[in-house]
């Protein structure tokens, strides 16, 4: 630790209290519609590919924006964007509760999307601002990290309850509350910080972060679900493209929106990589997980919320050993360790069919949640430690990238490979005799099967529910089981590229840029630093502990007045 350092007053961790608020809704909000879904199937009658969309978009708007919007933080300043934010959280909020048609719900989660993609990066480089001993970072990162996760697994609880005494809509409206306490609060507890020179804002930059990312994945998501075809390869091949061009863009400009030379650190892309398919297995998990609950196993939403506590209880517990663990044990082997164990869960729920019950689900959810929250609380430490405070927003927005991304394309895939494999289970196993247009619509998704199920007499109709659940159950098994062998093989790349890094050794140089010669005068900016700032080539908490190099410049770094 560079003990010029300062540390953190009493009133930062009043305001970490605060910003572990909206971290904990956009968490919550990307979850709490698990258990609503059959209530959403049944009121708004969407089709597979919008079912998945009212999913999806609300991670996708977030993930094709944070980096916009975390460099507009760094602009305009992270607080003032924190307060914009919610409040469009809170508008877009309002208007998911009354949506009545599928299309309308899909603009009203694009809407939430782009509010929460405003939180996100304001958060988190709010942060890396307010704590500068690595420490007290760690600290403060492990209970960003812990509410997420907790907001993850506690989000189907939350759903549960309301859907036990109100319509599916009421899911939306316990945002408004949090976010009006967020407005009250962060004036008086958060400071404002700003990059005092972050150059021109590239508007064409942003738009192509965002035009590279939906047709990618809308691609990807049709591919697996629909079959290869030449639409969705040529809209797919569109966004891969856009994003070719997006890369390009950057490395010409002199301040890039997305400096590209940070991934020629080992350390730093391990880490971006192993967050961002921690929160892929996760997320996507919770789309089989909420349904079995409550379509196989045929238990109430509030039970089958209770039934995440052990899964939430077991990452906060992940989050809060994660700074300790790792100032004694290599930041490799704790990553590898992490995701090995979040391995295990998966196979434990790639076990359940339906006659195990829930105790293989609640050991599976648990001990994927602990493994994979240990990852994410290092990972997220590593990624924002190698920002300068004054492009915090920037690195804090593509740390929430790797996570929203994840997350959208955790869905996307892993859904997809289950909606294959039930499609093509239930069309082999439905029972004889049923109209085409009956099979077609029960092969949609389960909750349409049981739907129809409901509607036929009564041998057909408890034939088709039960091939209906087998088929989902299968489709279950293979996407754990294809997350769980995505993780074990994480986990060796991460102990590879992760070996090198510790905890405390001066920062790798990033993009490759030559240590200062010794003897060197120091640059004049430097002496007009912000108090506490560590000099070039300082400590900044991880790094490879030989090549010893300057770290992002900290001069200028200066606080707006509030």
């Amino acid at each position: 630790m560079n003990p010029a350092t300062p540390r953190a007053a009493r009133k930062a961790w009043l305001g970490l209290a605060v910003l572990v608020l909206p971290v904990l809704l956009v968490s919550l909000d990307m979850h709490v519609l698990s258990y609503a879904l059959p209530m959403i199937s049944a009121s708004l009658e969407p089709s597979s590919s919008q079912l998945l969309w009212i999913i999806d978009i609300y991670p996708f708007m977030l993930a094709g924006l944070l980096l916009t919007m975390g460099t507009l933080g760094d602009r305009i300043g992270r607080r003032k964007l924190l307060l914009f934010g919610a409040a469009a959280f809170g508008i877009a909020s309002a208007c998911g509760a009354y949506s009545d048609s599928a299309e309308m719900l899909i603009a009203t989660r694009a809407l939430l999307g782009i509010g929460g993609a405003t939180l996100m990066p304001s958060t988190l480089s709010l942060i890396r601002n307010m704590f500068h001993d690595d420490g007290q970072r760690r600290v403060a990162i492990a209970v960003w990290t812990g509410a997420f996760a907790a907001g993850a697994m506690l989000g189907p609880l939350m759903g549960g309850a309301l859907l036990e005494h109100f319509w599916w809509g009421s899911v939306f409206l316990v945002n408004l509350p949090v976010m009006a306490l967020l407005v009250l609060l962060a004036p008086v507890t958060l400071p404002e910080s700003r990059d005092p020179d972050p150059g021109p804002f590239d508007l064409l930059s942003a738009v192509l972060s965002l035009a590279a990312m939906l047709p990618a994945i809308y691609g990807v998501q049709h591919i697996a679900q629909d079959g290869v075809s030449v639409t969705p390869l040529v809209v797919m091949a569109a966004g891969l493209f856009l994003g070719y061009v997006f890369l390009r863009r950057q490395k010409s400009l002199a301040q890039p929106m997305l400096d590209v030379k940070l991934f020629r650190g080992k350390g730093f892309t391990a880490s971006v990589t192993a967050n961002t398919l921690g929160v892929f297995s996760m997320v996507g998990s919770s789309l089989f997980t909420t349904q079995y609950l409550q379509m196989v196993a045929g238990v109430r939403p509030f039970v089958a919320g209770l039934y995440a506590l052990p899964a939430a209880g077991a990452a906060m517990t992940a989050a809060a050993l994660a700074p300790i663990v790792v100032r004694r044990v290599r930041p490799a082997f704790v990553v590898g360790a992490g995701l090995l164990i979040g391995a295990v869960g998966f196979v434990l729920l790639g076990r359940l069919d339906g006659g195990t019950g829930v105790a293989a689900l609640v050991a599976g959810t648990a001990t994927m949640a602990g493994g994979i929250t240990l990852v994410l609380t290092i990972s997220s430490d590593m990624i924002i430690a190698t920002a300068p405070p004054e492009k915090a927003g920037t690195v804090s927005g593509l740390s929430q990238i790797a996570t929203e991304f994840g997350g959208a394309l955790g869905i996307s895939v892993l859904g997809s490979v289950g909606t294959a494999v039930y499609r093509s289970d239930l069309a082999e196993n439905a029972p004889g005799g049923l109209e085409p247009t009956l099979l077609e619509s029960a092969r949609d998704t389960l909750g349409s099967a049981l739907d129809v199920a409901a509607r036929l007499p009564r041998d057909p109709g408890e034939a088709l529910a039960a091939a209906s659940r087998a088929a989902f159950t299968h489709g279950l098994q293979i996407a754990m089981y294809t997350a769980a062998g995505l993780l074990a093989l994480m986990a060796l790349l991460a102990f590879t590229l992760l070996r090198r890094v510790r905890v405390g050794a001066r920062a790798e140089p990033v993009g490759g840029t030559p240590p200062r010669p010794a003897g060197r005068p120091r640059p004049a900016a430097a002496a007009h630093a912000a108090p506490g700032a560590p000099e070039h080539g300082a400590p900044t908490g991880y790094g490879t502990g030989g090549r010893q190099g300057p770290s992002h410049r900290r001069d200028g770094e200066r606080s707006a007045p509030r």
